[in-house]
């Protein structure tokens, strides 16, 4: 138990001079370019993949379960309202924190292992401004684009298997989709995927700060860092979910 809030008090502090730095992120515009690219394009294919076939699988499980007693128009409905509260932005958080947050950390910890980070600090370079910052933003601005393109992708696998699995008429889906829309369920899973996107950036930089030990310090941390952020993204997935909901 002392640990554990050890570990909360260093996080809290690492979270404070991360804000400490906030005021001076258009000094480092270029730096989270880099990172938005870095965490958003690269990300693309596999979010893509992973939410296009979870929309098929949506579509299949609200057919399998209601197509004896629920008019077909409720498909679309079901699969768009999935993803935009749950599944697009819940699903982006785990693919990127399992890929970046992963990749930050081993970044970060390699750098801190090879006293690259110290090097850093003797130039009178603040490193939290500089190496974590830029990660912390840049992962806040992709990961809610993410979950737009995951929304997208989810609604379009749930198509296919309607319409081509299951014979579901085009224009039956599409006014599905549009069935009972509402725009807050959009944004709210847009503050999901912000609030993750935070937690990725600053879990997988405070874990990889903290690596110590040499490589295998290294993978520890890494280790660390996965199962942190999607602790965290179930959380806060709660949270933000009683407020917004």
């Amino acid at each position: 138990m002392k640990k554990f809030f050890a570990y909360i008090g260093d996080v809290t502090l690492f979270i404070k001079d991360f804000l400490r730095t906030l005021p001076r992120f258009y000094k480092s515009s270029n730096l989270i370019a880099e990172q938005v690219i870095f965490i958003g394009v690269a990300s693309l294919p596999i979010v893509l993949g992973t939410t296009f076939f979870l929309g098929a699988v949506t579509a299949h499980q609200a057919l399998f379960q209601g197509r004896d007693y629920m008019p077909d128009i409720y498909i679309g409905m079901s699969v768009i309202k999935a993803f935009m509260i749950e599944l697009g932005p819940m699903m982006t958080a785990f693919v990127v924190g399992g890929r970046c947050g992963s990749a930050i950390t081993a970044e970060l910890g390699s750098m801190r292992i090879t006293e690259q980070i110290d090097a850093i600090e003797t130039l009178a370079i603040d490193p939290i401004r500089y190496l974590v910052m830029p990660r912390v933003i840049g992962s806040a601005i992709a990961l809610p684009l993410l979950a737009v393109v995951a929304n997208v992708a989810g609604c379009i696998g749930g198509g296919v298997c309607a319409i081509f699995i299951h014979h579901i008429k085009l224009i039956t889906y599409i006014e599905g989709l549009k069935f009972h829309f509402m725009s807050h369920e959009l944004f709210g899973g847009l503050t999901k995927a912000l609030a993750f996107g935070i937690i990725i950036g600053l879990m997988g930089s405070y874990e990889g700060f903290r690596a110590t030990g040499g490589t295998e310090g290294v993978g520890r941390a890494t280790t660390r860092s996965v199962v942190s952020i999607f602790v965290l993204v179930l959380i806060f997935d709660f949270i933000i979910a009683q407020i917004v909901f």
